[in-house]
């Protein structure tokens, strides 16, 4: 029988930490999910609907429709978007697909066998779903459907749309489309974001209400870029986009990932995780009107502890002179004394999918002198010299700091921290004043002019290293012990927000060690942790159906009003394990629920 994650708390578990960050740390009961004392609201598993795939991403964003009680949730091994009954929520049912290859779209394309969803939302009476191209550096297509399954009508959009959603008002589609380049990286397409106005009927949408929104403004210098967005890599030639004016190099590689709409739906956040930022976009106009830079959070600072090696046998939770940026991928927002709040799940990702480039590289291969190398650490380098000038771990040398069981094994980026970042990696006398890595490990609110207002720092890796220390940071393909931690740990993916008996609670699914996080974000300035629970069995081998959720990638809360069950609930779609899981909310005191 699966069991949840449980916590074996007199387990000997190593963790090198600042007095700071202890304190901080919270101290599991028994079960080894929540804290001791009042718990506001408690997860527990009610039922899962499983594809049986393992390791095909299957099941990765999920939507819900309140008005039939169907989970959408995205099949990209298939391609297509499976409609999950949940009516009963304890036993979810396959009840049909939403397959788009060969329906035709508004201009006279018609998407080909092999296009893939990429994401799906729900809206008033419509289903609306991100179709990638088959040679993604090509537009793709917003497609509609009813919620009964049959197609409306299908609109093309940029190149590789990875995700799609609604203004709360239900007025306006968005669309993120990141625009990647191709593997070979001769050809990078712009990012944008597509703008539809559907006030009207679905069913008479054409192509000219389609609108698109990009970076060119900063190519032509109209308005400044911040130093701290991110623009790195090869620049590779653009292509003549219809009547548009072929994008410069800032609009080719800007990537939109994620798309949150404000409650006035006249404004909408959108996530560039590679390059360290987001958009903000006027959603009437179709135009962005600013990117601001998210910063870097300083691993050397007590608090901010990580455990950076694969090789050293123990869990070493610690300070290390490392600036992790923090990229998120999904991310939510809320409205707080009449402001909005972004919440991201800070998961980190490099440009490294691409056979001519790989801009992640381990801090072992730092001036090792092979042509692929980057150049050394800078002699006056800063935080490394704070740190080798007096730490806890008794590392006193850069070359103790390159041993694989201490800094060696971490990725980190060679396009950051470069002393003269305008000249080439390679030339004389350059080198790297700072050491950058990929995530942050963990979830954070801003403001909307990106202040940081909370971070959860070393929590997650905590506790995931109280309730499961044999496991601490496992990958999701197999029960493994540090392998993530090189990496980027438990790698939170996706946050949802919702609320339950008057409070505001942030759920962040964790993509590689697995399970979800909640937190209670009713005052942001003083977050708590709430209460962790993990679906997956690590007695059971990956890829068994026994081994239950692996691979957290969707999430979304469901509130009481729109459950079936007529209590909140939060779905989650696994990628690696082809599961979607839903689970039960409650509270210590049930009378604060409404009920049907």
């Amino acid at each position: 029988m699966r069991r949840p994650l449980i916590a074996s708390i007199t387990a000997a578990v190593l963790l090198t930490t600042s007095m700071a960050a202890a304190a901080a740390a919270p101290t599991l009961d028994r079960s080894g999910v929540r804290p001791p004392g009042p718990v506001r609201i408690e997860l527990s598993v009610l039922g899962t609907y499983a594809t049986g795939m393992f390791d095909q991403s299957a099941a990765e964003i999920v939507a819900h429709d309140p008005a039939t009680q169907r989970l959408f949730v995205v099949n990209a091994h298939s391609g297509n978007v499976e409609v999950v009954d949940i009516s009963d929520p304890t036993d979810p049912k396959l009840i049909r697909l939403l397959e788009t290859a060969d329906l035709d779209a508004a201009d006279g394309s018609i998407i080909p066998a092999g296009s893939i969803a990429n994401s799906v939302a729900v809206l008033n009476g419509a289903i609306a779903i991100a179709i990638e191209a088959p040679d993604r550096v090509t537009p793709g297509w917003a497609v509609f459907f009813d919620t009964e399954g049959e197609p409306l009508t299908a609109l093309r959009v940029g190149s590789l749309p990875d995700m799609i959603t609604a203004t709360p008002d239900g007025g306006t589609v968005l669309v993120a489309n990141e625009g990647e380049p191709n593997d070979e990286f001769t050809f990078d397409p712009k990012g944008s974001v597509t703008v539809i106005d559907i006030t009207g009927a679905i069913t008479e949408l054409t192509q000219d209400d389609v609108r698109t929104a990009d970076f060119r403004a900063w190519d032509r210098g109209e308005k400044a870029l911040h130093p701290h967005v991110r623009v790195f890599g090869p620049d590779v030639t653009g292509r003549e986009d219809g009547d548009l004016a072929e994008p410069g190099r800032i609009a080719r590689n800007l990537e939109p990932e994620y798309i949150v709409a404000d409650a006035d739906s006249r404004t909408a956040y959108v996530m560039l995780q590679e390059a360290n930022a987001f958009a903000v976009l006027d959603v009437e106009a179709a135009e962005f009107t600013d990117i601001v830079p998210l910063g870097f959070k300083d691993h050397l600072q007590p608090g901010n502890e990580l455990d950076v090696s694969d090789q050293d046998g123990a869990i070493r939770i610690a300070n290390w002179p490392v600036l992790g940026m923090y990229q998120p991928d999904g991310f939510d927002a809320y409205r707080w004394r009449g402001q909005t709040l972004l919440v991201t799940a800070n998961e980190g990702d490099a440009r490294s999918d691409f056979g001519a480039y790989e801009e992640d590289v381990r801090f072992a291969n730092f001036g090792r002198g092979r042509p692929q190398d980057p150049p050394p650490v800078c002699a006056d380098a800063p935080h490394i010299n704070d740190f080798l000038d007096g730490n806890d771990l008794e590392i006193s040398t850069l070359e103790q700091l390159h041993q694989a069981s201490n800094l060696g094994r971490l990725n980190l980026s060679r396009a950051q921290g470069l002393r003269y970042p305008g000249m080439p990696e390679d030339a004389d006398g350059q080198c790297y004043e700072e050491l950058y890595s990929f995530g942050a490990r963990s979830f954070a609110i801003w403001t909307t002019d990106g202040t940081l207002i909370y971070d959860s720092g070393a929590g997650f890796e905590r506790i995931t290293a109280e309730v499961e220390p044999a496991f601490f940071n496992s990958n999701h393909r197999e029960n493994s012990f540090k392998t993530r931690s090189d990496d980027k740990g438990p790698e939170p993916e996706d946050v949802t927000i919702g609320k339950v008996a008057g409070r505001t609670y942030a759920f962040i699914g964790l993509e590689r060690v697995g399970g979800v996080m909640v937190y209670d974000i009713s005052d942001p300035r003083e977050p708590f942790f709430v209460q962790y629970l993990n679906n997956r069995d690590f007695d059971a081998e990956p890829g068994t159906s026994e081994a239950g959720d692996l691979g957290a990638e969707g999430l979304i809360f469901i509130e009481a009003k729109d459950s079936p069950s007529g209590r909140p609930m939060l779905a989650v779609a696994n990628e690696v394990s082809g599961t979607t899981t839903l689970f039960d909310i409650t509270t210590s005191d049930p009378r604060q629920l409404p009920r049907r």
